[in-house]
């Protein structure tokens, strides 16, 4: 048996880094305990929209299963699943049942979401006879949108291609995204998410930061580190450096 020299000092380069990100996870919502239902319904999905069901990540939602609907066959759940192109990463659940099947095949188990979660809905996929011309190249940039209401708990509201702008407040539970810059001129206590396809420039504009997370291409801060900075409460601007989320004074 090998065993360590009392000299001999740890590797001096890492292997490895823990980092955060955000990845977009399809949630299958399971009502009612039916595979073979299951089954044919997403056999016509998958003829509507093929290319949605291509390897896509799902996570499994048992937690809506109506009381009594018996033990879900999981390895067969999962089974129709990857036949239909969805690869199971794991299952979300509340009864022991399906925690305990979950464990004995190693597939992780996440709890149930109090979140709220839009309904999906792939689009049909229309085959034309001839081919369209191609339309020309979409600018880089759209046109800012300009919100001027306040934004609600449980609001989704996505600045794609541009900037998004907030001249009110964003209440706790809202959530904020844009491909560029993000400006709220308001209290600001949900969730702002800049460059969310990998711009490392954008940026961060607060009045007021009290924020429940921002990020910026996939580096984020929650809460609990924001409250420690001294500017919590302040007009603030945040950007990136590197791996390392910068917050200034406006």
């Amino acid at each position: 048996m090998q065993t360590m020299s009392l000299n001999q000092t740890p590797d001096p380069v890492p292997v490895f880094q823990l980092k955060g990100s955000m990845l977009a996870i399809t949630v299958l919502e399971l009502a009612q305990n039916d595979l073979d239902g299951l089954d044919r319904q997403l056999a016509a999905k998958v003829a509507q929209a093929p290319n949605f069901f291509s390897n896509t990540p799902l996570v499994l939602a048992l937690d809506k299963l109506p009381a009594g609907s018996g033990a879900i066959d999981l390895p067969g759940l999962m089974r129709i699943c990857r036949h239909h192109g969805l690869r199971t990463l794991a299952i979300r659940a509340n009864r022991i049942e399906d925690i305990a099947a979950a464990i004995a095949i190693d597939l992780p188990v996440l709890p149930p979401s109090g979140a709220r979660e839009r309904p999906l809905e792939p689009e049909p996929e229309v085959r034309k006879p001839e081919p369209a011309p191609a339309p020309p190249p979409e600018p880089e940039i759209k046109p800012t949108r300009i919100i001027t209401s306040p934004v609600r708990s449980g609001q989704q509201i996505y600045a794609q291609g541009g900037d998004l702008v907030v001249v009110s407040s964003v209440s706790q539970g809202a959530e904020l995204l844009a491909d560029g810059n993000i400006h709220v001129y308001g209290a600001m206590r949900g969730r702002a998410l800049a460059g969310i396809k990998g711009n490392t420039r954008a940026r961060i504009f607060c009045q007021q930061m009290m924020a429940e997370m921002v990020s910026i291409a996939g580096q984020y801060k929650v809460c609990e580190d924001l409250r420690r900075d001294p500017l919590w409460g302040s007009g603030v601007q945040v950007s990136l450096s590197g791996d390392v989320l910068n917050i200034t004074r406006l």
